[in-house]
């Protein structure tokens, strides 16, 4: 029995299904899950000693790689001042200096412990700034855990096949319109439907959660437009897009599309989201979340205003002190260009593999995300996607596993490149993978 197998047999009895996260448990791809006991740059190391090439990189945090240098100090250099104050710390503000310069829709930002913080807390705002209930999600798209979000969710609600989760109620469910992704029309009809009713619209811009979706032309700037006619809120949930496609997220990629680079925080939010969520990149690693927006929107959060949001450990020194090491990081190398170079050069070397080998199969990619999906039809949506032969997908996964590539262990996932991925590390996994589509 291997040192992971004892860890699992350990924690299965003691954690519900052995693992805290139901996506780590690899019951969507077969087998047991492997223990990690130390990352860096783009690869782990397991509790048995095998160095594993990473495309999950924490789900997101890990664009830099892990346990970077830099950020590694930054940590070190906060934890010589203590781990927590219950007070205002110097971070916290220099930290929504670099958000807000980043982020042009973000004029306020409001730190919280996790993504599921910060959307729970962005719906909660929407709904008390609007005076309404009703928010409209999409199919597949996840937000979090919380109850008014974990509705025909993705992630690992989806991969585990309970997309309504137990333990939500009825009520609840009812306050929450999903729709699928990609489809204006139906978007037009929820509002015409619930005239007055509708505070907000939540979406992953480019969707992760149910493997890598983006948008159709026209899509977000069209949710854009309906949510302001109708006097709701438009979120951008960016906890894993944000930082990670281009420095101000989705947001900035349309703003460069839109052509306006360097325009006016009033003129920018023309076509940009009322409130964003962000996570993942912004804690260097460690737990965080945050969400910002509108200053008049912003100002309805207590202490100012009657929507109340709190949390003891947001803006934790240490995870401040990381996110702004990764932050500027980001802001010195400006890595995207890279980064795109990477992704591509691995989704070319997949569809090579496929065609080679005569499978059907989908790659949609943009800069450090990407997703495979063996079908041979384009991916829009969450019917789409899970379309494809997700049992294909799990004979992949052990394959490049087996070779020493781990892969995120669902067909509904997002992949993630570092700049750590560059030289060796991308050439050794084109490889892998190019062989393991040939065993298939």
């Amino acid at each position: 029995m291997t040192n992971s197998d004892q860890l699992f047999a350990r924690a299965l009895q003691l954690i519900p299904g052995g693992v805290n996260s139901p996506v780590r448990a690899f019951r969507s791809v077969g087998g047991a899950p492997f223990f990690v006991k130390s990352a860096r740059g783009a690869t782990l190391t397991t509790a048995d000693d095998r160095e594993l090439i990473d495309f999950v990189c924490t789900w997101g945090p890990a664009i830099h790689g892990h346990n970077h240098p830099r950020i590694k100090a930054a940590i070190a250099a906060a934890l010589e001042h203590g781990t927590s104050f219950g007070t205002p710390n110097p971070y916290e503000v220099e930290m929504a200096e670099l958000i807000t310069r980043f982020v042009p829709s973000i004029q306020k930002v409001r730190m919280t412990n996790s993504g599921t913080e910060a959307t729970m807390s962005a719906i909660r705002l929407a709904r008390g700034f609007t005076r309404r209930d009703k928010i409209i999600k999409f199919s597949g798209c996840y937000h979090g855990h919380s109850d008014s979000l974990l509705i025909k969710a993705g992630s690992g609600a989806l991969t585990h096949g309970h997309p309504d989760s137990a333990g939500i109620p009825a009520a609840f469910a009812q306050e929450t319109v999903v729709l699928p992704y990609n489809n204006c029309a139906a978007v037009d009809a929820a509002f015409l439907a619930n005239i007055g009713q509708i505070a907000c619209v939540i979406v992953e811009p480019y969707c992760g959660n149910i493997g890598f979706i983006m948008p159709d032309a026209g899509y977000l700037q069209h949710l854009r437009t309906v949510t302001a006619q109708h006097g709701a809120l438009l979120i951008f949930d960016e906890v894993m897009t944000g930082f990670r496609l281009h420095k101000a997220g989705v947001q900035g990629l349309l703003a460069e599309e839109a052509g306006y680079h360097h325009a006016p925080v009033l003129k920018f939010q023309s076509t940009l989201p009322d409130l964003t969520c962000l996570g993942k990149i912004i804690g260097g690693g460690l737990p965080v979340g945050a969400f910002g927006g509108r200053a008049d929107i912003m100002d309805c959060l207590a202490p100012l205003g009657p929507v109340y949001q709190a949390g003891t450990l947001s803006g934790n020194p240490l995870a401040m002190a990381a996110g702004i090491a990764a932050l500027k990081l980001l802001d010195e190398e400006d890595p995207y260009a890279r980064l795109d170079t990477l992704g591509r050069k691995l989704r070319n070397a997949l569809l090579a593999a496929a065609k080679a080998k005569g499978l059907p199969l989908q790659v949609p990619q943009r800069g450090a995300m990407l997703s495979a999906f063996f079908t041979p039809n384009p991916v829009r949506d969450c019917d789409t996607a899970l379309a494809g032969d997700a049992k294909l997908f799990a004979k992949f996964f052990h394959a490049c596993l087996a070779k020493g590539v781990y892969l995120p262990p669902s067909a509904y996932e997002s992949w993630f490149l570092s700049t750590a991925h560059e030289g060796a590390a991308i050439d050794r996994a084109c490889e892998v993978m190019t062989e393991a589509i040939g065993s298939l």
